[in-house]
């Protein structure tokens, strides 16, 4: 407890600290990074050591999540996460054409509202929390651009999403939040902050987009706590995943309207156990056999943004951009095998605060038919009550506030549906606050 008050503490500090600082923020911040800062640009060596081939970050994240209804009993709970990288341009350091090394470790702490509230949700409604609340190497990989930039090889240790189906974390609900192949199946497909060894290739199509594909090592391992900040290669390894990605990315309005249109698969040589069915073919639940193993595990995704108008700020992002994500998992082995989601985010909503933001999304997580349907059996057979899990739906609206560059406030309310994907649970409404702060 005394640990969460104090990042508590200190997250309010940082923001104060902020506001107080926003003219002289301002008037240091960089062109050459794409990112802005909280604490500027150190006095201009922030630009010196950019110049030089190496780019700091320094990210803290974090979320506060209250359940007003909904859950065992109300509570409120907070977790965050510090992540600190460094990106270092080889060519520059040490005469490396075209090459750069990505370095990142993550630090997570804090508690989970679903678990200690009783919430019972298919989604977290804090994205940052999971996986672990410990320090993690989360990135480590080179990265070679052939043939300006025709060709772009990335290997090391990574995760599928930072290539695959990539999608940005702005919401709290992790329906909406980052890659949807991971969210939908984390048993065998790990996200952020979870790193494996692996690699992509990755081929520019002039005019159109890209097309990539990948391979990545799957051990559980890499979810475990021992060699966790090192790049060790875990023994044991149980086969090998295999994203592929055709992307095509028009401009529209002269440019000014960018859109992303995504489209992908994946296949993984591992085994899993059948959802439903044991080593003979029966229903596990009713024989009390083993499960069946299933080998090959397969699923596909689609993700679509699109800027659709853009006002007049200076701000690239400035305007209204739509969202379509939607991945489908095996029905074989996956426990949630559908998961469709589709917002908005409007930039720049007021003049004087152009760099405000308001997003709204709604989405689904399925639970396997093939479950449903046991589930429903099993209670007509006179073996229940079961419970019987179909759809979990889920609303989010937030409204950003940046008072100053590298500070982002972000109060937003949840609503989730059917809970857990069962009529049984309560529906659910949380109040959130996340904050982004990058120094």
């Amino acid at each position: 407890m005394g640990k969460i008050v104090w990042r508590i503490c200190a997250t309010l500090i940082a923001m104060v600290a902020g506001v107080l600082a926003c003219g002289a923020a301002y008037a240091e911040r960089p062109t050459a990074p794409s990112e802005p800062w909280l604490l500027g640009n150190w006095g201009g060596l922030r630009t010196r050591l950019y110049e030089k081939g190496v780019d700091f970050q320094l990210v803290y994240v974090s979320e506060l999540g209250y359940n007003a209804a909904g859950g065992t009993k109300s509570l409120a709970t907070y977790t965050d996460q510090v992540a600190f990288g460094a990106t270092l341009d080889l060519e520059k350091l040490i005469t490396l054409p075209n090459s750069l090394l990505q370095i990142t470790y993550t630090e997570r702490a804090g508690r989970n509202l679903v678990e200690d509230a009783g919430l019972d949700t298919l989604q977290l409604v804090q994205e940052v929390y999971g996986r672990g609340q410990t320090v993690r190497l989360t990135q480590l990989y080179l990265e070679h651009r052939f043939f300006n930039d025709l060709i772009n090889l990335r290997w090391g240790r990574s995760s599928m999403g930072d290539s695959f189906a990539l999608f940005s974390c702005d919401f709290q609900n992790l329906t909406f939040c980052g890659s949807q192949p991971g969210n939908l199946v984390g048993n065998y497909i790990y996200n952020w902050p979870i790193s494996q060894w692996g690699g992509r290739v990755r081929v520019a199509l002039d005019g159109f987009g890209y097309v990539q594909a990948g391979a990545y090592d799957q051990n559980e391992q890499y979810l475990g706590f021992e060699n966790k900040l090192w790049p060790v290669w875990y023994s044991g390894s149980t086969g090998v995943l295999l994203p592929f990605e055709l992307a095509w990315l028009p401009t529209f309005d002269n440019g000014r309207l960018p859109g992303s249109y995504k489209i992908g698969a994946w296949y993984s040589t591992s085994k899993l156990k059948d959802v439903v069915l044991d080593v003979n073919g029966n229903y596990a639940a009713l024989t009390g056999l083993p499960a069946m193993q299933r080998s090959g595990l397969y699923g596909g995704y689609l993700t679509f943004q699109q800027q659709v108008t853009r006002n007049g700020s200076s701000d690239k992002e400035a305007g209204l951009k739509l969202f379509l994500n939607a991945a489908i998992a095996d029905a074989a082995t996956s426990v949630t095998n559908f998961q469709i989601a589709a917002g908005l985010v409007y930039t720049g909503p007021f003049p004087s605060r152009p760099h405000d933001s308001i997003g709204f999304a709604v989405g689904t997580t399925q639970v396997n038919s093939r479950l449903t349907d046991l589930q429903n059996m099993q209670n007509a057979m006179g073996l229940g009550p079961v419970p019987v899990r179909n759809s979990e739906y889920v609303m989010e609206l937030y409204y950003t506030i940046a008072p100053v560059p590298g500070l982002l406030i972000r109060p937003n309310v949840q609503y989730v549906a059917t809970p857990g994907a069962s009529s049984q649970n309560t529906n659910i409404v949380v109040f959130g606050l996340k904050s982004v702060i990058s120094f």
